[in-house]
Formats: structure tokens, C-alpha cells, sequence
């Protein structure tokens, strides 16, 4: 068995693996497939499958960012050094997002129009999330402050997400700030394929809530049984929100179920809480752990691998030529990327850290060969 000082950020990197493979096989499949290909079965579920990514990468940020904070309060950091870095870290994100779309609008010259520049992706949205976290731990002070701020602000993300792209649009903004809002982007409407703050920062939120709870001294204590709660709390929270937009009763005049409905996304929020414990099961009495795990090296530089295989997957670097792939061949190309990633992620891991030597080893190599 794996020792317990590794197995807290073992699960959690298992669940960042498990949330690159998703991504993959989501990407690969809605970039390469034939017309023919996505009417049948297999590409409905390959998507549904895939709008567990974001969330996922989103509430491991929360999750992420309490465990970080907690630790820090233990070690009495004061609460404005530990909001300034927690804001300073989400800023860096934000800006690497900002980087991804230049490079995406470098790449794809002559095609990518330059508004693409101000898209709202998920680099930018997990960004603002780490910023507003950072400003809700700096007000909140206390974890058990914490808990009820960051579950606070869920609730009221994705009450008021509805409105927010229908009846209240702040169309006085100009598009690139509304965009921000509820993805319209260029267009006359949001875009569903965008990551604006509504709803989606609510996920890095609800991570937070979740990650404060399992960053107590009787959590820390009984891992297991604090994750099997959550599983549970999971379980019951979707069944709850499913229950709920089953009822004749509806608030919202307009509401779309599967990208701004609050029962959809706490259907989701509980799935990802149910996640936590299976990570954590698998983890700890499962394989998880046995030898080499290419989902928790995944995990361990998902952020790496997002941005290089985008290109890819969708850019002019894509390894099949797009939408004219039948499914087995098109699976045969998430195989090839899902190995290249790993070792793409192994070799980062054995290099992070060296630069300086890599450096200095090819500095001395030409003098050496001018003396000789």
C-alpha cells in the first residue's frame, strides 16, 4: 500500500489524468470523425462523457487551492500573503491563456480570424477562478469561513447563470467583456462551447468548498471515511438536482437544461464528488498505485499536455486529416496521442528542474570539442 503522506495529491493527480483522458478522446473524436461517423451512438455518448473535462479541471483548481491555503494557514502564513499568492498564481494562468490563443492565432494565420485572440477558454476561466478564490480566502480568513463562502458563491453562480444569458445579457458591455459573462463572443448569443464565469467558475468554487471539508483535522485524520461522504454527498446532491427539474415548478422564464439550468450543474458538481472518492479508492486499495500510473503522470502536468496537444488534435499539426475519420481509425489516433502525452509528461518530469544543467552540459560540449 501506497505510504499516506503521498496518497493525498496521488488521488487528486489521478483525477487530473483522468480528466486529461477525457479531454482526448472528446477532442480527438469531435475533430476527426466523418459525418457519418457522428450519427451513431458512440459520438453522442463520447461528448456527454466529455462535458465532465472542464468541470473536473475546474473543481480540482478549488480543491487544489484549499489543500494549498490550509496548509499555509497551519503554518501561520498570514491570510494577505497567502491571498496575494493564491491571486498572483490564478494572474500567471490567466496570462498563459491569454499566450494559448496568441499562439493558436499564430498558428492558424490566414484562417483564425483575430477575434478568436479574446475567446474565453478554459485557461482564462481557471485563471479568474484562482483570482476569485484568492479574494474570497482573503475575506472568508478561516477554512470553516471558507466552507460557507465557497459554498455561497456556487449557489449563487449558478442561480443567477439563466438570467445572465437570456433576460439580464449586460449588453451594454462591449463583446469581448460580455463574452466573459456568458460567452457570446461575436455573436448575437452565447456560445456553448465557450467558458465564461457563468457557470463555470461556480465548479472551481463548489472544488473549494469540497477542499476546505476534506483539508479538516478529522478529514485529514479519516481520509477514507471524509471521501466516502463525499462520494455519498455526491451521489445524494445528484439525485437531488435531477429530482428537482423533474418538479412542474420552474423559476427561470428561459432556461437550457444541459449548459445553464442549476440542476444540470449540480448533477455534475455530485458526479464529481463521487469521483473523489473512487480516486480515491482506486488510489489506496486499488491499482491506482501499482507501478506506473500514466493517468497520475498526466496528472502531474496537465497543463503541459492541454496546451501541446490541442494542436495536434485541431490545429494545422493535427496527425488525421479532420472530419473524415470512421471511429476505429479515429481511435487508433487518440491511442497515438495519449502515448505521446505520457511520454511528452514523463520527459517534462525528469527534466523539470534542470534546465540550468541541460544549459551548462551544451555550453561545455563546443568548448570541449574546440580544444580537442
Amino acid at each position: 500500500m501506497p505510504d499516506a503522506g503521498k496518497q493525498r495529491l496521488a488521488y487528486i493527480d489521478w483525477m487530473r489524468g483522468f480528466a486529461c483522458i477525457v479531454m482526448f478522446q472528446t477532442h480527438c473524436y469531435d475533430s476527426w470523425l466523418s459525418a457519418d461517423a457522428r450519427r451513431g451512438w458512440f459520438y453522442g455518448w463520447s461528448q456527454l462523457i466529455g462535458t465532465l473535462a472542464a468541470p473536473l479541471f475546474l473543481f480540482l483548481a478549488g480543491v487544489a487551492t484549499a489543500l494549498v491555503v490550509t496548509r499555509h494557514l497551519q503554518r501561520g502564513m498570514p491570510a494577505d500573503a497567502i491571498a496575494r499568492q493564491t491571486i498572483r498564481r490564478g494572474a500567471e494562468i490567466f496570462g498563459l491563456g491569454l499566450l494559448f490563443r496568441l499562439q493558436e492565432f499564430v498558428l492558424g494565420w490566414g484562417h483564425s480570424p483575430w477575434t478568436d485572440l479574446f475567446r474565453v477558454d478554459i485557461l482564462n476561466t481557471i485563471g479568474i477562478s484562482m483570482m476569485l478564490m484568492g479574494v474570497a480566502c482573503w475575506l472568508a480568513r478561516k477554512r470553516s469561513a471558507g466552507v460557507a463562502l465557497a459554498a455561497a458563491v456556487t449557489l449563487g453562480i449558478a442561480a443567477v447563470t439563466p438570467p445572465l444569458w437570456t433576460t439580464w445579457r449586460p449588453r451594454w458591455l462591449p463583446w469581448y467583456l460580455e463574452s466573459y459573462v456568458n460567452g457570446v463572443h461575436i455573436y448575437d448569443m452565447p456560445q456553448r462551447w465557450l467558458f465564461p464565469i457563468f457557470p463555470w467558475v461556480a465548479f472551481a468554487f463548489a472544488g473549494l468548498a469540497v477542499g476546505f471539508l476534506l483539508a479538516s483535522d478529522w478529514a485529514t485524520r479519516n481520509l477514507a471515511k471524509a471521501t466516502a461522504l463525499c462520494g455519498a454527498g455526491g451521489a445524494a446532491l445528484f439525485a437531488i438536482a435531477i429530482w428537482i427539474d423533474s418538479l412542474p415548478i420552474h423559476i427561470y422564464s428561459v432556461e437550457d437544461f444541459w449548459h445553464t439550468s442549476p440542476s444540470f450543474f449540480f448533477a455534475r458538481v455530485g458526479i464529481l464528488m463521487a469521483i473523489v472518492f473512487v480516486a480515491y479508492a482506486w488510489c489506496r486499495w486499488g491499482a491506482g498505485q501499482r507501478g506506473f500510473s500514466p493517468l497520475i503522470q498526466l496528472g502531474q502536468t496537465s497543463l503541459l499536455v492541454y496546451w501541446v496537444h490541442i494542436e495536434f488534435v485541431y490545429g494545422r499539426l493535427s496527425i488525421l486529416p479532420k472530419r473524415q475519420q470512421s471511429i476505429p481509425t479515429a481511435t487508433l489516433g487518440l491511442a497515438a496521442i495519449f502515448l505521446a502525452m505520457v511520454l511528452l509528461s514523463m520527459a517534462r518530469t525528469r527534466w523539470k528542474g534542470h534546465g540550468r544543467e541541460l544549459l551548462a552540459r551544451l555550453r561545455r560540449e563546443p568548448r570541449a570539442a574546440t580544444a580537442e
